[in-house]
This record gives structure tokens, sequence and C-alpha cells, in this order.
């Protein structure tokens, strides 16, 4: 099992889950703001059920969606981080075997203050360096605005829209829009 990562900014930490972790989540994940962009809230099995998958990734893998946490009021806020995709993606070529996501999700008393930001770059730069990813994707229903202008905020360009493999035909959620940057594109963007 590789060291896990736990990259750490200047408000945030993202660190592997706990079980003290459980409740928190459990609750973002039933929230109808947090979620409102999801096929649906999660119940505490499918919250506990998808907190268990992201730690086995961070635990195969040393990374993964981690735990997001203020560093002044330790406590799960919410999960930010990079995943291998769990479905084949229908713009890749090989299946996904080696697609990298990035996502986040924060507690929606905590959102709008540049915490998903702040987290999305410290993915960001754990992925472009240490992990050593050439590209990471991001996607999101078109309707919502906030996450896709984070995306674009990071320097992602837009890719082509698609039909999440996840979801039924007709599901409203099932139209998603593709982001993606590049190693190149990231370290051009960087100070210095």
């Amino acid at each position: 099992m590789p060291r896990p990562l736990s990259p750490t900014g200047p408000r945030l930490l993202l660190r592997p889950w706990r079980e003290a972790d459980r409740a928190p989540l459990a609750a973002i994940n039933a929230d109808p703001v947090a979620m409102r962009h999801f096929a649906a809230p999660m119940t505490r099995a499918e919250s506990d059920a998808w907190m268990d998958r992201l730690q086995r990734h961070i635990e195969a893998h040393g990374w993964g969606f981690w735990c997001v946490e203020r560093r002044d009021a330790p406590g799960c806020i919410g999960a930010v981080g990079l995943m291998h995709l769990a479905f084949a993606p229908p713009w890749d070529v090989d299946g996904g075997a080696s697609v990298v996501e990035i996502g986040w999700r924060i507690a929606p008393g905590l959102q709008r203050q540049g915490l998903a930001e702040e987290a999305a770059r410290l993915a960001l730069a754990a992925g472009f360096g240490p992990i050593g990813l050439a590209e990471i994707v991001a996607f999101t229903r078109p309707a919502n605005e906030p996450s896709w202008r984070l995306m674009q905020k990071l320097g992602m360009t837009r890719g082509t829209d698609f039909e999440h493999p996840r979801l039924p035909e007709g599901h409203p959620a099932r139209p998603h829009i593709l982001y993606r940057l590049t190693w190149a594109d990231w370290r051009a963007r960087q100070p210095g």
C-alpha cells in the first residue's frame, strides 16, 4: 500500500477518511442543496458505501477523493480529489483505464467561500506533481454553473458533451459536459 498523500493549503487539509467522517459526509450527501446536480441525494448506507470506496482508492493508490478539513476547525466539510473513473467514458479510446477525474463536494453552509477552489488546486498540484498524471478531466451537468465555472477558473477547457452511461436513458441528469486539463497546460499557468 503506498503512503497516502495529504495535500495541505493555507486553509485546508486533504486527508484520508476516518470513521468520525461518516456522519458529516452522510449529512452532505443527504442534503438536497449539496446534491441538486446529482441523480439523487444519498441514503446513509449509500454514503457509507461511497466513503468506503473513496478510502479503498486512497489505500490502493495513495491518493483519491480525500476528506476536506479546515485547518482552523478540524472535521469533515466535504470530499475533493482525484479518482480513476468507475465507468468507461464515451470520449476515451482505451475504455477509461487511464482516465482520472477531479471532483468536489463541499457542505452547503461553506460554499461560495473559495474552499472548493483551494481544495481543487491542491488536488491538481498533487495530480500533476507527485502522482504524475498527464491529464485530468472533470464533468458535470450543464445546469451546474458553479461547478463548470470552477473548471474554467482552474484552466480546464471544454471537451465533448456526453450522456452519463451510469444513468438511464431519459434521466434529466444524464446530459453532461466534459472539461479537460493537461499537465502542459496546467504547468504553463503556474507562477515562476
